[in-house]
Order: C-alpha cells, then structure tokens, then sequence
C-alpha cells in the first residue's frame, strides 16, 4: 500500500459547521436514515470562536463530523447529501424516502419539490431547518451499487463549467481514486450550456462523490461551512495533500485551506482523533493550543505537545 492510501481507507469525512447546534442536527439525522448515531462528542475550550463542541456522527454509514462554533459560515447549498433509496437494497424504499422527506420538512424549504423527475420516479432536495441540503432519491438498483449517502459538489456562477475539471483533478490527487458515470448536458438545456456536466460521480479513497455544472442563477457559492476532512498517518501524506490541494494562501488555518474551486478541506493527522478523544483536559488544551498556531499541521509538534514535552 502506498503512503498516499493509508491515511484514506476511513475516507473522506464531510464536516459541519454550525452556530450552536451540530448535536441538534445529529440528533435529527440519527431519526432520520438508518445506521446514524452519534459516536462522541468533545468539547474545545479557549478556541477563536470561544467554547466549541465538536461531533462525530454517522448517517446511514457514512462518517460525518460537525462543530457548533459561532455564525461564521452558513451553510448553503453548493454542497449537499444525496440519500439514495435503493429498492434492490431496501424493500421499503419508497415509504422511507417518503417519511425521512416529511422529517426534514419540517422547518425546512424544498428547493425541488419531491415528486416524478425525467431522472428518477421519486425525487426531492430539501434544505433542512440547520441549512444542510439533502437529495433524496429512488434510486434505480440497475450498474455498479452506490453508498447510501453520497456528497454533492454543485458548481455554479463563475465555477460553472468546472465540474469534469474538478473531478479530473480530485482523481489525479487521490492515489485510491476511481472515476464512475459522466452525463452532459445535451442541446435545448439553457441555460445549462451542452456539454456541461449533467451528473459525475467519482470515488476517493472509500467515499464516492457527484460533481455537476448548473448555469441557473444561484445566490450561493463554496464556502468553510461545508468541509472535507482528509485524515493522514504520516507528515509525508499531510504534506502531500497540503501542497496539491492549497490554493488560497490567505485561508489556510489551522490545518484548514481552501482549492482552486473554493472547496474547503481538513487536513488532519488521524493521530489526533485519539489524543482529542482519549487526553486528559490538560492534553486536549495543549493539543489546542498547539494546533491553533499552525497553518499546515506539524505532526512532531503535536505529539510533543500532547506528551507535555
């Protein structure tokens, strides 16, 4: 295995940013799919926001980590989840669809009313009332089968036209990488140019992701509400994933950047899931404190500090 894989067999977490609320949201989305439940739930003390607390979850199997850390990003649409109700997989597939649909509505505002699409007998997307945006789909159980849970890059306005690069991009950077479907958009779509991604998906490391074009005047762009998390094992692969995927100098923080397209990405050593969820309250502070200094993370510099060298 390449040093390039090792840190990826967990795959690439999606992570929330919220005000206040990330384990009201997981709460929700534990009632909502099955296999969801929250694992833990830390709290970061002295941060730049103040007191934060920092959830691990995960949604129909798919891990997810979330932060309530003060109204600094709102979470928009750009990025969203697809659910796939796969009838192949699950008998009931159209009544769950149906029920998860009525427990994210409430509060929330369809931005597709569930209904009949050219593309699916039985579709939505809805933004829940926490802001995070989910496509519910009746999936058709026919190709290669797909996660339940699969996250969406939605390009648009000046990114418009940048999804088949992107997903280009993100595959030469993963070494555990594998391209799925790619559906253009054909003639008569305006004001979605032909050509254009319709629909890609891809996988990187063990999380598949979908990638589109839409030329539909949106008011949202990518921004730090939605995250990746990519986890290392090594400096090598911190370094690694630093130097491909940093574009924007000016936003990189505490392990934090930001790519060419806008995306946000973590890049995390996957030792400091552990010293964060089995430190002492002195260590998770030295670890804090360290961490809150750091652009690019100094694995080292971590280790001595939780040690208290």
């Amino acid at each position: 295995m390449s040093m390039h894989q090792s840190g990826l067999d967990r795959g690439i977490v999606p992570h929330l940013w919220f005000d206040k609320e990330a384990k009201e949201a997981a709460e929700l989305y534990s009632s909502v799919f099955p296999d969801s439940s929250i694992n833990s739930v830390t709290p970061l003390n002295d941060t730049p926001s103040g007191d934060a607390s920092l959830v691990s979850f995960q949604v129909w199997g798919q891990p997810f980590m979330a932060i309530s850390a003060g109204p600094h990003f709102k979470l928009n649409p750009s990025i969203s989840f697809f659910a796939n109700y796969d009838p192949s997989r699950e008998p009931k597939a159209r009544e769950m669809l149906d029920e998860a649909w009525e427990k994210l509505a409430d509060g929330g505002t369809p931005l597709m009313p569930l209904g009949q699409y050219p593309f699916s007998e039985r579709f939505g997307w809805i933004q829940d009332k926490f802001g995070v945006s989910w496509q519910l789909i009746l999936t058709n159980p026919d190709g290669e089968p797909r996660p339940p849970i699969i996250p969406s890059l939605l390009f648009v306005g000046a990114n418009c036209g940048k999804a088949e690069e992107a997903r280009d991009f993100y595959l030469s950077v993963f070494r555990d990488s594998q391209p799925g479907e790619l559906v253009r958009y054909g003639p008569g779509m305006e004001p979605d140019r032909e050509g254009d991604v319709m629909f890609s998906d891809f996988r990187l490391g063990s999380t598949w992701l979908t990638a589109m074009d839409s030329a539909h005047d949106h008011s949202f762009q990518f921004n730090e509400a939605t995250s990746f998390v990519v986890r290392c094992d090594t400096q090598e692969e911190i370094d690694f994933y630093w130097d491909k995927l940093s574009a924007v100098p000016s936003a990189e923080q505490c392990g934090w950047l930001k790519d060419r397209y806008g995306v946000s990405w973590q890049i995390c050593p996957s030792a400091m899931d552990k010293m964060m969820a089995e430190g002492t309250p002195e260590q998770r502070v030295r670890v804090t404190k360290a961490f809150l200094k750091m652009k690019k993370f100094d694995l080292a510099e971590l280790e001595r500090a939780y040690r208290g060298d």
